[in-house]
């Protein structure tokens, strides 16, 4: 807060011969524009005094360059601030919100790519989703492999524990494959119902009625199914089966077939959503419910841009800079609000 400038006493009397004397402090009298004296100390507080009226500290822009200096800070010493932000980011997208997954192999054609001297699809997986609601029929899931799909594979892991342990860590931020027996399949039948082939037109039958897959692929020409069942899905479980349906090794053989090729819905890591790479393959997995009557008029769906995004560790980047700059701004408001409450002691 500025006080008010008090009177000079000294413009109410008429000038004393003593007042052109030396003040007994030491200050040196000087001659006014008007004749009269005022001393150099009462100078500096009236320059003082004029320098609080303005609202601006005379010190302020003393040394612009340094200040300047204490407010920012330089590339080099944020970059590993970005880094550290981007990883974390990308560990919480990967572990909590989905992941990106390479296709292995043709098992899904043509609805993902995966075959031998192909550009291997990237999809995105949502792992959300199935906390809200329950695997269905036509949805293309990511599920670690269960112990009847998986006895007679060798392991995965490296013998190495310091290969190991950066295989871990890859995994763990989207830079490495993860080290587990990961499969996708689409899901044809849930837990309770009934699963067989074919009728006499070569259609996989759920519950007595057959099932509709416009999304069907056929290698080779072949289209005639091997029969299998009936198998009754154990509850808690999903019957998967792949899209291009001769080159797909599914419940139907896994665990010897019948009820050990089921999958285990805790098995289920999430839903593939998007084909995130390569970018001439954008677009959403279509999850179409074999098991409703087929629709004559169906909406198409528009078709999507040939651009990507949605990449964990590319969010991660993307957010870390807007993460740190606002961290900077609140530590600049907080310093800027000490100094102001500093200033205000010293005036009072």
């Amino acid at each position: 807060m500025v006080e008010s400038v008090p009177s000079n006493a000294a413009e109410d009397e008429p000038e004393r011969p003593e007042d052109r004397s030396t003040p007994e402090d030491g200050s040196t009298p000087s001659s006014g524009d008007d004749g009269r004296t005022t001393s150099s100390r009462e100078d500096g507080e009236s320059t003082g005094r004029s320098g609080t009226e303005d609202g601006s500290s005379p010190a302020a822009g003393a040394h612009p360059e340094k200040s300047r200096a204490d407010k920012q800070r330089s590339f080099w010493k944020e970059l590993p601030i970005l880094i550290v932000v981007a990883l974390v980011l990308a560990f919480l997208i990967q572990q909590f919100l989905g992941r990106v997954y390479m296709i292995p192999s043709g098992s899904m054609e043509e609805t993902l790519h995966g075959c031998p001297g192909c550009t291997p699809d990237r999809i995105l997986v949502d792992k959300v989703t199935y906390h809200f609601t329950d695997p269905a029929p036509g949805d293309v899931v990511v599920f670690r492999g269960p112990q009847p799909w998986v006895e007679d594979d060798p392991p995965l892991e490296s013998a190495n524990p310091v290969a190991q342990f950066f295989q871990n860590v890859g995994s763990a931020f989207g830079l490495a494959p993860p080290d587990e027996r990961d499969f996708v399949k689409r899901i044809i039948a849930t837990g309770g119902q009934t699963v067989q082939c074919c009728d006499d037109r070569n259609r996989v039958v759920v519950d007595g009625r057959p099932l509709d897959e416009p999304y069907l692929y056929w290698e080779g020409g072949d289209r005639e199914q091997e029969d299998f069942g009936p198998v009754r899905v154990p509850e808690g479980t999903v019957w998967v089966m792949g899209d291009n349906r001769n080159n797909s090794s599914d419940s139907r053989y896994q665990g010897g077939g019948g009820p050990r090729g089921a999958v285990p819905v805790d098995n289920i890591i999430g839903k593939a959503r998007l084909i995130v790479l390569p970018p001439s393959r954008w677009g959403v997995v279509s999850d179409h419910n074999p098991q409703q009557e087929p629709v004559a008029a169906a909406p198409v769906a528009p078709a999507a841009p040939t651009w990507q995004q949605g990449l964990p560790l590319g969010v991660g980047a993307a957010a870390s800079w807007p993460v740190v700059r606002a961290g900077r701004r609140a530590a600049t408001a907080v310093g800027t609000g000490r100094r102001a409450v500093g200033s205000v002691e010293r005036e009072h």
